[in-house]
């Protein structure tokens, strides 16, 4: 009987996105650092998954994460440290996860044939997958994102596969919903944003989304609205460096709150409720996803207390 109640959660997610449906809770994180031992990254991964299994979430994304030095040349105010392959992380050490993991691959590490032998051997019930291009056009690239989603055409077109989503680009130059149809008709079943700071740009995405949909006779697919907890400002300052946009009454909030990781945590579920009612109001599908990528026990606590609190919000 357990055996067949996981199945049925790992099919779940699945469908929602297949049919469009959304109203489906994630939870983000970064494998471990490369260095890090076997026993401790096992270690990581049980208390993970004991940590996660009481919230109730229906997917696990895992963070596939390059150098993005070339994209801002200010300094990084933490040092690029690379970490555990999730592919790999996922295989090993988080065998025990219940529901579904959506894998990120930034595509232009990998040359076409390593990213061809990834994708033949994905389970389509256990694993979805965000392809993720490079982060600046003077950056080297093994396959090119178009080439990605070709190879997924051509291996494996039953794998679920998502996009990124930017609102910040979309507040820059006003064609982001356009990105999102190109990448449908590529084959995305559903988008991701990074960190949402700005509700007015993510809002502005999506009712532009939906009315080119209308136009064009297309159904949307969902979009995931990620959100983060920021325990100090340098965290605040990595999250800039990042190019995510925080408003500037935020941004001041957050660096004269006498509880940052208080004010943030209030921030997000104000943001994510408001969120939540405009795509329900409008007609577009959705997810939250909660991304949880500090060393720091109380910032993880705190996501972790995020996602159970936003899991509140949801139809499902």
């Amino acid at each position: 009987m357990h055996g067949r109640l996981a199945t049925l959660r790992r099919v779940e997610l699945q469908r929602r996105i297949a049919e469009g449906t959304g109203e489906f809770l994630l939870f983000a994180l970064t494998p471990p650092r490369l260095t890090t031992e076997p026993e401790h990254a096992r270690q990581i991964a049980a208390k993970t998954l004991e940590r996660l299994r009481p919230v109730g979430i229906d997917g696990l994304v895992l963070y596939d994460i390059d150098d993005e030095s070339d994209r801002n040349p200010e300094e990084r105010p933490f040092p690029f440290l690379p970490t555990m392959d999730p592919a790999d992380y996922l295989a090993r050490d988080l065998v025990g996860l219940e529901v579904p993991a959506i894998v990120y691959r930034a595509v232009s590490k990998y040359p076409e044939q390593q990213l061809q032998s990834w994708l033949s051997e994905q389970a389509p019930t256990q694993a979805l997958s965000v392809f993720v291009g490079a982060s600046s056009r003077g950056k080297p690239v093994a396959t090119s994102l178009l080439r990605a989603y070709e190879l997924r055409s051509e291996v494996r077109p039953d794998l679920l596969l998502g996009g990124v989503a930017i609102p910040e680009r979309h507040a820059r130059g006003g064609t982001e919903h356009l990105r999102l149809l190109a990448k449908q008709a590529a084959g995305c079943s559903f988008f991701v944003t990074q960190i949402v700071y700005d509700v007015n740009v993510a809002k502005d995405l999506v009712s532009d989304y939906h009315y080119e949909c209308a136009a064009r006779g297309l159904k949307p697919a969902p979009i995931v609205f990620t959100f983060s907890v920021c325990g100090s400002v340098k965290t605040l300052e990595f999250v800039q460096w990042l190019g995510v946009d925080v408003p500037r009454w935020i941004e001041n909030e957050l660096r004269h709150a006498e509880d940052t990781l208080e004010a943030s945590y209030e921030q997000a579920v104000a943001t994510a409720v408001e969120l939540i009612a405009f795509c329900r109001r409008v007609g577009v599908p959705f997810g939250i996803s909660v991304e949880s990528v500090s060393i720091r026990q109380v910032e993880i606590d705190a996501s972790v207390r995020l996602a159970t609190r936003l899991q509140a919000e949801l139809r499902r």
